[in-house]
């Protein structure tokens, strides 16, 4: 265990959270930030399409956009908007915040990209159902089957421990404080539901996530809010600690360094949005659109959601509430004292909660941690047979996945899980090296694709993208539908 804690730790300590800035950072100045100075144009693709009727037949096939949606925020959304920001904040300081924002930012139009080159380069399944993400574009865009395969190994080895060891440890300790339940009950019932669910398919799951994902994310966002405004003299304080810990010298901020705020800000963006990761784009994949760009707008917003939203309105409760102070963080740090658990984790913003709710604060937070954790497990079973499928086409094979996956709930819920985030971070550095450089690679074609789609919306307050890019290849400029056989 050792060997994954010292190599996660130093990829993710500067090399891939570099990376994902840079990705970031070259897509945003390639399209003129359009995340910013588009955000008319994307929010119409977006929320402002669900207001609007279909023009179309849907693919009987394929889900619709917020169904894709609401199954990527199902797994992006999990224990680490909670408990995670809360962790960040304590060991990085109150700049932990800013450098998110930042990550949060730049990861716009790298989910953008995503996405749109996930339904760009699809296929269909043998069960006639959209297939796509990064060990499509890997494969079919790269033509390196070999890498692809890679990927889905790490895909598969991925939501088998993180995807379901923390998530069900999660909802077991939650329960077992508020009701008492034992965590090996929790354990069982958690795994056959999940089966269940994951039984249906990605219909059954997008169906799903469309009912859970907007009611967990009101739940949490509404009472969130409701702290905000009972502590609202406190905002400006916590605004001001927000930038000043980001670039005081450690002199200044009270102790904490600003490498520490931007190492726990980036990598807790990169956590919370996936943006880099590559693994939600396999939801987005199964969308019933008429154009990749459409989908990458999608993408815009996910990463706006699962980050500058719920993460920063968890951030923000706790700064408000009183219960955190950077210089009583610090000196335990410093001391090697016992972290006590109301400072850390879910306790922490859970005491927030309770500040203006009282007892009922520890169960917002426990619903919502219940709500998290349990679209997160399901989402990320999704992930995992999609990657199974690339890795092993054969039905016995998902079968063994099937029957892994609610054994790995049942032992997360009882089993002691203290060397599980190393492994998490293991394999999320695997994911996101050949994520970034196939999202490099294929830029040419991902910002063709692009402008091609903002010129047909012949909208005025569409930003100009540059064409510096050259064109890309006859294979990067085929539109969306193709005569070559189960292309998207």
């Amino acid at each position: 265990m050792a060997f994954f804690s010292h190599f996660s730790a130093l990829l993710w300590g500067g090399p891939i959270l570099a990376a994902c800035i840079l990705v970031g950072g070259y897509y945003s100045l390639r399209t003129g930030f359009f995340q910013l100075f588009g955000l008319p144009v994307w929010w119409r693709s977006t929320v402002g399409a669900l207001l609007r009727p279909r023009s179309k037949e849907r693919d009987p096939a394929a889900v619709t956009p917020l169904q894709a949606l609401s199954t990527a925020l199902a797994a992006t959304i999990g224990t680490g908007s909670i408990a995670g920001v809360a962790a960040a904040i304590f060991y990085g300081g109150p700049g932990t915040v800013f450098w998110m924002w930042i990550s949060a930012l730049l990861g716009m139009m790298t989910g953008c990209a995503e996405k749109l080159l996930a339904v760009r380069h699809r296929e269909r399944g043998p069960d006639g159902q959209w297939r796509g993400g990064p060990m499509e574009y890997i494969r079919l865009g790269l033509h390196l089957p070999g890498l692809a395969k890679l990927y889905a190994l790490f895909l598969v080895c991925e939501t088998l421990v993180g995807g379901t060891l923390a998530q069900s440890n999660s909802i077991a300790t939650a329960l077992n404080a508020a009701t008492g339940v034992s965590p090996r009950t929790v354990g069982i019932v958690l795994a056959l539901i999940t089966a269940v669910v994951l039984a249906g398919g990605i219909r059954r799951i997008a169906r799903l996530s469309e009912l859970l994902v907007p009611v967990m994310a009101l739940l949490f966002l509404g009472c969130g809010l409701a702290v905000i405004l009972f502590h609202w003299s406190a905002v400006p304080q916590a605004l001001e600690q927000i930038v000043t810990y980001a670039f005081a010298p450690k002199a200044v901020a009270g102790g904490y360094a600003m490498g520490a705020a931007l190492r726990y800000g980036v990598a807790r963006g990169v956590f919370t949005s996936e943006a880099g990761l590559g693994v939600s784009s396999i939801a987005h994949a199964c969308a019933d659109v008429d154009h990749p760009a459409r989908q990458g707008m999608w993408g815009i917003f996910e990463v706006g959601v699962s980050t500058l939203l719920i993460c920063t309105v968890t951030a923000l409760v706790i700064l408000t509430s009183g219960l955190y102070q950077p210089q009583e963080a610090l000196a335990l740090l410093e001391q090697g004292q016992p972290i006590p658990t109301h400072l850390l984790g879910a306790p922490l913003v859970a005491a927030s909660f309770s500040t203006l709710f009282g007892q009922a604060g520890t169960w917002v937070i426990s619903v919502s941690l219940i709500l998290f954790a349990f679209t997160s497990l399901v989402g990320s079973g999704f992930y995992g047979q999609r990657g199974l499928d690339t890795l092993a086409p054969h039905p016995f094979a998902r079968l063994l996945y099937r029957l892994a996956f609610p054994l790995c709930i049942l032992f997360g819920a009882v089993g002691d899980l203290g060397a599980v985030w190393e492994l998490v971070d293991f394999f999320n550095a695997l994911l996101a090296l050949p994520n970034l450089a196939a999202l490099l690679l294929l830029s040419p074609e991902a910002l063709y694709l692009l402008r091609q789609w903002l010129e047909q919306q012949s909208t005025p307050r569409a930003p100009h993208i540059p064409r510096r890019e050259k064109r890309p290849a006859r294979s990067a400029r085929r539109p969306a539908s193709t005569s070559r056989k189960n292309r998207a």
